[in-house]
């Protein structure tokens, strides 16, 4: 059972963090800049996994400005690649002997036309769902070395409810559609942290893991996404509208933040439920339970997604 509906304030909760470690993909912008921020002003130590190293140090200048006070270093990794994710996860290993936070939050969204990674996944299924499973699973000997579990937080979104999982194609190389992959992609996000949740309560793994999507938050993923594609003129015009859109009917990235802080710190959270922003159509406003889509609901799919993503991962 999800626990009462209530308004839980980030900027009112202040659990202190200080000899935690946390890690969070995606840092150098947006949603994971705001939420670790977020961290860094309660005391934990940072660990930020970036793709573009220059991207990564602009963010670092901004999290020290913010909160000079922070210990956090900048590591490489691209999640399209599985050998870098096996290397970075190696790199924390020399950092840190204990993980007590992971926030998998870096995404693709929508690129026009369909995309691989090094390993040859479909690009938004690779970086989105596949990596961070491999992350997770090298990760996994740190968080279980934190005191009390280590706690993943998978990102998931309002997309996760408007697609299935299509086992027969889910590298989608015979029909792509820019959206239909993202929410794919993201309604994976959602069955890992379920089954990751579940497989940890069987197992007695010493890990806590929960799921968290940010409504409508105005981010650059739209920019750095389909719009990014096409052509500069309608390119330009698709982020701009998607700006305004986000900024009228959604909300900040750092009020989008909160839910994902909610899931990783909140009392209340608990393992194997989803939490997002509490407005209408879950788009904007505080965070707390969200509503668990039909298609996330079923444990065989979970299963299955769990043993087909350790088959082409080699992890977990």
């Amino acid at each position: 059972m999800i626990g009462a509906r209530h308004p839980w304030r980030v900027d009112a909760a202040k659990p202190d963090l200080h000899g935690q470690v946390a890690l969070v993909t995606g840092a150098n912008s947006g949603l994971g800049l705001q939420v670790a921020l977020g961290l860094a002003h309660r005391g934990a130590r940072l660990l930020l996994p970036v793709r573009d190293m220059r991207r990564g140090n602009a963010a670092l200048d901004q999290i020290r400005a913010a909160c000079p006070q922070v210990v956090a270093t900048l590591l490489p990794l691209d999640l399209a690649s599985l050998r870098s994710v096996a290397d970075c996860a190696a790199l924390v290993g020399n950092e840190t002997d204990r993980l007590d936070i992971l926030i998998n939050n870096a995404g693709v969204m929508a690129p026009a036309r369909r995309r691989e990674t090094a390993d040859g996944f479909e690009l938004q299924f690779g970086v989105n769902h596949l990596g961070h499973f491999a992350l997770t699973g090298h990760l996994r000997p740190l968080l279980e070395a934190a005191p009390q579990g280590g706690v993943v937080v998978a990102v998931a979104s309002l997309a996760a409810g408007r697609n299935t999982i299509h086992f027969d194609d889910l590298q989608s190389r015979h029909r792509y559609s820019p959206f239909g992959a993202y929410q794919q992609s993201k309604l994976a996000n959602l069955l890992f942290a379920l089954e990751l949740a579940r497989r940890a309560g069987e197992n007695g793994w010493n890990i806590h893991a929960r799921a968290a999507h940010p409504g409508w938050a105005a981010t650059s993923i739209i920019r750095n996404g389909q719009a990014a594609s096409l052509p500069a003129p309608l390119g330009r015009i698709e982020q701009v509208l998607g700006d305004v859109i986000l900024r009228v009917l959604g909300q900040s990235a750092a009020r989008g933040a909160e839910p994902l802080l909610y899931a990783a710190l909140a009392p209340t959270a608990r393992d194997g439920d989803y939490y997002g922003p509490q407005g209408v159509g879950e788009r904007r406003g505080p965070p707390g339970p969200a509503h668990m889509p039909a298609a996330a609901r079923k444990a065989s799919t979970a299963a299955r997604l769990w043993d087909i993503s350790e088959r082409l991962t080699g992890v977990l």
